[in-house]
């Protein structure tokens, strides 16, 4: 990663760390570039004195969290989600994502919809016309439907592969102890449609089609460092 490219994901979670009011629920996203802006939140708890409570999507949120001062929660001790911080694979124009790069959908998209106000971060190589032109649409599924799920994602027009982990013989294993099975589509026409079908299938337990939840894109660019946003 270029300076440039380092420069504008830490620019784009700072400003969306800037976004949370003193009070507030916040839901704390995955991966790299949503990192930086729970980094910056909890500098802003320990230097401005900035009152929050953290609800991880993952053990990796969590751990970061955690690290950085961020007192944590559960669905279960809390009311509301003021607003979610998270990250994406993929923003269409219209503002619908492809998630599960990290194998967090799940629970992403269960705090996601439950935040009143939603902000993704990325860079601008996640910027799409058509969601599913680089990346497969992930797909958790509980491990003793493996087989019949795949066949299923065959006759609808989809390459299903299951995710191999890294550093481990295996297939990766998601924070709710199931596989991922990543799918590519020749195309995503209607992306709420497939979202809904795919969580029809019988073991499907959730996939990575985020569809009209976004409430604010904040894009950094990796050529000059700058950051925008998409409302």
């Amino acid at each position: 990663m270029t300076d440039l490219a380092a420069e504008a994901k830490r620019l784009s979670g700072k400003e969306a760390a800037e976004l949370v009011k003193d009070g507030s629920v916040v839901g704390l996203g995955t991966g790299s570039t949503t990192a930086y802006a729970i980094e910056e939140l909890g500098r802003r708890v320990r230097e401005e004195g900035l009152t929050i409570v953290g609800i991880p999507t993952s053990y990796q949120a969590a751990d970061l969290g955690r690290q950085h001062g961020i007192p944590l929660r559960s669905l279960d001790d809390v009311d509301r989600v003021d607003i979610a911080l998270d990250g994406a694979d993929e923003v269409d124009p219209h503002r619908n994502l492809i998630k599960g790069g990290g194998a967090a959908h799940t629970r992403e998209k269960v705090i996601d919809s439950a935040a009143d106000y939603l902000v993704i971060v990325v860079d601008d190589s996640k910027l799409v016309g058509r969601l599913g032109e680089r990346f497969p649409v992930p797909v958790e599924v509980i491990p003793m439907a493996l087989r019949p799920v795949m066949s299923h994602l065959k006759t609808l027009g989809g390459e299903p592969v299951l995710r191999a982990g890294v550093n481990k013989v295996g297939p990766v294993v998601t924070d709710q102890g199931n596989f991922v099975v990543d799918v590519r589509f020749p195309s995503i026409e209607d992306p709420k449609g497939l979202e809904l079908t795919l969580n029809s299938i019988p073991g499907v337990v959730e996939n990575g089609l985020f569809v009209g939840l976004a409430d604010l894109i904040i894009i950094g660019d990796r050529a000059d460092g700058t950051v925008r946003r998409m409302e």
